[in-house]
């Protein structure tokens, strides 16, 4: 699957106490989730990033720069959304189109917009296997491995302070039955190279939350599942920097939501990392997919560490497989079921529901 897309900065839902659950659910309730959050049972929200932040979850979204521009996309974005991700700008055919000449304008415009209006960024991506320059097709061994490090350092650094969380590593894991890794340029640099710009991106910004981002990872049983869970857990047992783990979620009737996807998310978070539903859409229409939606929201409310969610664009038209109509509005801006659907689920949300992380992951 070709992409076009953690982030742990907000803080893990706490616990209440029992006493409060005996509290009249009509009742107005200030609840201690993370930074205060004021949460009403008799007051639904009515946007996507404030029904959100109810459960100390963030709602993002994909966004494209120059879409900026036009008054309903921008106009949505603006209300719905807390959380924001460049969808390609900030990958590294963009932002270093020359080796050593770094182009950040695109990406600026995005992260310029975000900061206007008090929204977050989520960095996407610092390392894939597509959207490279031509440069690199050149380099190989130490070469490589020096450019890859320098590439992430300098796009990090350069946004240290306004980015809070990276995809520094996307899609490494090859698809089929043998959980290998894909067998890229930077892979054949040698078995380190992960963890090698994990490092570089946490010494560019100590501050700035590291993931990894990954598609066909929502089933547990999956090959390619097991082995992501198996290097977050090397990697936490190591000491090598990684905050998150971003699971795309791009569904279709053929690869629907997972019956167990909230224990996959539940495993990974085991492991002491949080969670995110990092690219969400889901084919199709009406009640179908808005039933697909809200099955994929309440996984994650179901984990206390799956902090937050981000769907891959805004309108149908926007969609990197428009013809699917995967998103939550349709071309003309209007809402869909499944928006309805979304909303609802958020605003379900009670934070004394949430469930812990498990101890143990009984596979893998």
């Amino acid at each position: 699957m070709i992409t076009t897309a953690s982030e742990g900065a907000v803080e893990v839902p706490k616990l209440l106490s029992t006493s409060l659950i005996t509290a009249s659910l009509a009742a107005a309730v200030v609840l201690p989730v993370g930074p205060a959050v004021a949460a009403t049972a008799a007051t639904p929200a009515t946007t996507l990033a404030s029904a959100a932040e109810r459960s100390g979850r963030y709602f993002g979204v994909a966004v494209q720069g120059y879409k900026l521009s036009d008054p309903t996309y921008a106009g949505i974005l603006d209300r719905e959304f807390a959380v924001v991700t460049p969808e390609n700008e900030m990958k590294l055919d963009a932002t270093e189109p020359q080796q050593g000449r770094f182009s950040f304008g695109p990406a600026d415009r995005v992260v310029d917009h975000a900061a206007r209006l008090g929204k977050r960024v989520r960095g996407h991506t610092l390392l894939w296997h597509s959207g490279q320059p031509s440069w690199l097709a050149g380099l190989q061994g130490s070469a490589l491995r020096q450019a890859m490090l320098n590439h992430v350092t300098q796009v990090v650094a350069y946004y240290r302070g306004r980015v809070h969380a990276w995809d520094v590593v996307n899609e490494a894991f090859a698809d089929g039955t043998s959980g290998a890794r894909r067998d890229s340029n930077f892979q054949r640099t040698g078995d380190d190279w992960i963890e090698a710009a994990f490092h570089a991106a946490r010494a560019a910004d100590p501050a700035a939350k590291l993931c990894y981002n990954d598609y066909n990872v929502e089933n547990r049983a999956h090959a390619k599942t097991q082995a992501v869970y198996r290097m977050v857990r090397d990697f936490r047992a190591r000491g090598v920097p990684i905050d998150c783990v971003g699971l795309q979620s791009h569904f279709t009737a053929n690869h629907p939501v997972p019956a167990d996807f909230a224990t996959t998310l539940r495993d990974f978070a085991a492991l002491g990392v949080d969670v995110h539903l990092s690219e969400l859409d889901v084919e199709g229409s009406g009640a179908t997919q808005a039933d697909s939606y809200r099955r994929a929201v309440t996984a994650c409310l179901a984990v206390s560490r799956c902090t937050g969610i981000t769907v891959w664009g805004i309108r149908d038209s926007d969609s990197w497989r428009a013809s699917g109509t995967p998103l939550l509005f349709d071309s003309s801006g209007t809402r869909k079921l499944a928006y309805t659907a979304v909303l609802d689920s958020l605003n379900g949300a009670c934070p004394w529901a949430v469930v812990p992380p498990a101890a143990t992951r009984s596979s893998g």
